[in-house]
């Protein structure tokens, strides 16, 4: 099975109750991932979504919560950013002229040797060597079935 990297937003949209379709959508990629065992996310994913549901859902996910959250998401050994995946986003940042933050997960997803990246903050289908972009609002984890894109 192909690994599948998930952006901070759809971790965050899974408990999002202002946007019941992006939630609903979150919510069905990342129980496909951990029903295939193919969800991957860096350190960098965990902080950020435990910074952003502290402050984003400070009502609805308590910090107890949160933690829970990230804990549980420990059983996907995020990938820990190094200098080699640092170097990877300098690379990733200039040839492809991404902001630095986007350029890192994309560096930790490829270093994982993921075949998509799940986010809405880059460009649907874009492809940046092996890995894919996928908008998961725009295509249900259904994907998942496909064969790798040529």
């Amino acid at each position: 099975m192909s690994a599948v990297f998930v952006d901070t937003n759809v971790l965050l949209y899974a408990f999002d109750p202002r946007e019941p379709v992006k939630r609903e959508r979150s919510q069905a990629w990342l129980a496909e991932c951990w029903q295939r065992r193919c969800g991957r996310v860096s350190s960098q994913v965990m902080h950020e979504f435990y910074a952003n549901a502290r402050k984003r859902f400070a009502s609805a996910i308590a910090a107890g919560d949160a933690r829970s959250e990230v804990r549980r998401y420990q059983q996907w050994k995020p990938w820990l950013v190094d200098q080699a995946t640092v170097e990877t986003a300098w690379a990733v940042e200039s040839r492809y002229r991404l902001g630095y933050w986007d350029a890192l997960m994309i560096a930790a997803a490829q270093h994982m040797g993921c075949r998509w990246l799940l986010t809405e903050d880059l460009q649907h289908e874009q492809r940046i060597e092996q890995l894919t972009i996928v908008n998961p609002f725009l295509v249900g984890p259904e994907l998942l079935e496909t064969e790798a894109p040529t």
